[in-house]
């Protein structure tokens, strides 16, 4: 499993069990499985003192009107693809697996 953070043309961050689609040689497209919508609702102070943020994250289904687990995304519509935080990642992993609520926080 191969879980990134995809940030596409349209401003949106996508959390996902990604794989690269090749067709002769050449990269087309990224196959994303159980993609997740990620929204940062707020970011609060946990402490004054070292300034440490945490921030309230959910995680939404991204394709709400779709029943497929998997969708095919063309490369040029990917800006790029980051390693999430350890927390992140769990909390994903959490909410596939059905293990956990829908609003979680992370902290910096």
């Amino acid at each position: 499993m191969s879980v990134k953070i995809v940030l596409l043309q349209s401003g949106e961050q996508v959390i996902t069990d990604i794989k690269e689609v090749i067709s002769e040689e050449k990269s087309v497209a990224y196959l994303f499985t159980n993609p997740q919508k990620v929204t940062i609702n707020k970011p609060f102070l946990v402490s004054e003192q070292d300034n440490e943020r945490s921030y309230e994250i959910t995680f939404s289904q991204w394709m709400l009107l779709s029943a497929d687990k998997e969708m095919a995304v063309p490369t040029n519509y990917v800006v790029t693809i980051v390693e999430p935080l350890d927390s992140v990642k769990e909390m994903y992993s959490e909410k596939i697996n059905g293990t956990n609520s829908e609003v979680s926080s992370t902290q910096e």
